[in-house]
């Protein structure tokens, strides 16, 4: 009996080390199936994600920037000598016509010139008089010399014809005839040279009195243009407008240089755009733009492109082809798009939100039953700032997320909830 339940027992003992053989070598097996399997793909809530539909048709190629409202005429009041601020006639904000006082500025020194100018362009007119009596007097002696000579001639003249009539009938000595045509010769000599005289006594009169004059004019034009820079101290808004700066305070003293005020119109507006550098090539003056007051669009065209970037951005001022919305003022944030080109007949789809122009991005494209998403190579060309044209890699009607998907970068394919 002993010998028999040995038996069994060894049996037993084979048949579990087969079964545990079996299952052991299942299990193995069963591991490296599994192992051979694909991770089943992430899930991601469809409400989370922005998706959109490829098209045909117009894309606008636009660029767009955020900026502020700015005048189109700003006046800048500066100092134009030293001077000390007495009063102050108008505040920043304050609504000025043209030729309102806004301030008054004092030079005692300035006040002391225009004085003594003013004291001597009327010494130097007096001067003027006196010195033209002189010439006159002078001018009327000569004249009474050639006067008397050409009455002195006119008798010698006389005297010699009645000598030599008197000749022809030998009532006159030969002598004496001759010495009567001396004598009118020497007058007729004598008043040519004191007419000659006279002639130029005029010319000098004319010349002393005109550089007279050249100095009272002088005296004039200097007294003139003190009169001026005193009056300049009295500051005056040149345009109608409102006040945008006025710091000082009276009792200020200022130098030349220094800005007094500053006027801007308030009704002449225009937008001034920060566009980035990579978009502001393609910007050329002229071109069209839509500038958002936030309560209202109005259209508009580029005026002016800076030829400098500061802080990666470029300005770009635009003209207001509209009438202004209610509540547009200086400095108001405004929200601005340029158009660049209308592309007619296009691929395009909204733009990814790392999708740069002309590059190649992977995005995820939905399957047909839209429960899940495949990671697809999409080659892209112009853009705009909402959509950009699809090159190759998408075609019309294909879904596409456009949303940020960089904690999926290693996951070929998505499953929508």
């Amino acid at each position: 009996m002993d010998v028999k339940r040995e038996g069994v027992a060894k049996k037993k003992m084979i048949r579990r080390i087969i079964w545990l053989t079996l299952a052991t070598a299942g299990i193995a097996v069963a591991g490296w199936q599994i192992s051979k399997l694909k991770p089943a793909a992430p899930s991601v809530e469809r409400a989370t994600v922005w998706i959109d539909t490829v098209k045909r048709g117009l894309m606008v190629e636009d660029r767009r920037g955020l900026g502020t409202l700015v005048p189109e005429n700003i006046v800048w009041l500066p100092a134009q000598f030293d001077s000390q601020v007495s009063k102050i006639m108008a505040r920043s904000g304050d609504e000025v016509k043209p030729n309102a006082v806004l301030m008054v500025l004092t030079n005692p020194q300035m006040e002391v010139d225009a004085n003594d100018l003013e004291w001597q362009v009327k010494q130097a007119e007096a001067a003027y008089q006196d010195l033209k009596v002189q010439l006159q007097s002078k001018t009327f002696d000569q004249q009474s010399v050639v006067d008397t000579t050409a009455s002195d001639m006119e008798q010698a003249k006389l005297t010699k014809e009645r000598d030599e009539e008197l000749l022809k009938l030998n009532l006159k000595a030969d002598l004496d005839v001759k010495l009567s045509v001396a004598k009118w010769e020497q007058f007729v000599g004598k008043y040519k040279t004191e007419k000659q005289k006279l002639d130029i006594q005029k010319q000098s009169v004319d010349a002393q009195l005109e550089s007279s004059k050249v100095q009272i004019d002088k005296l004039k034009a200097q007294w003139a243009l003190k009169k001026q820079q005193v009056g300049e101290l009295t500051i005056r808004a040149a345009i109608a407008g409102k006040m945008q700066e006025m710091t000082l305070q009276e009792g200020q003293k200022v130098k030349p240089g220094d800005v007094l005020a500053k006027i801007a119109d308030p009704t002449k507006l225009m937008a001034r755009l920060n566009i980035a550098e990579t978009q502001a090539k393609d910007i050329i003056l002229g071109q069209k733009a839509e500038i958002d007051t936030r309560n209202g669009i109005v259209p508009g065209h580029v005026i002016r492109i800076d030829a400098s970037i500061v802080n990666g951005t470029r300005t770009v001022d635009c003209k207001l082809d509209g009438p202004l919305p209610a509540g547009a003022v200086p400095d108001l944030s405004v929200d601005g798009t340029i158009e660049i080109e209308r592309l007619p007949d296009v691929v395009f789809v909204g733009r990814p939100v790392f999708g740069q122009p002309n590059s190649a991005v992977s995005l995820f494209k939905l399957d047909d039953d839209q429960k899940g998403a495949a990671r697809v190579t999409v080659k892209l060309g112009r853009s705009s700032v909402n959509t950009i044209e699809v090159v190759d890699g998408l075609k019309v009607g294909d879904q596409v997320i456009l949303s940020d998907m960089s904690g999926q970068d290693d996951k070929p394919r998505i499953r929508l909830n």
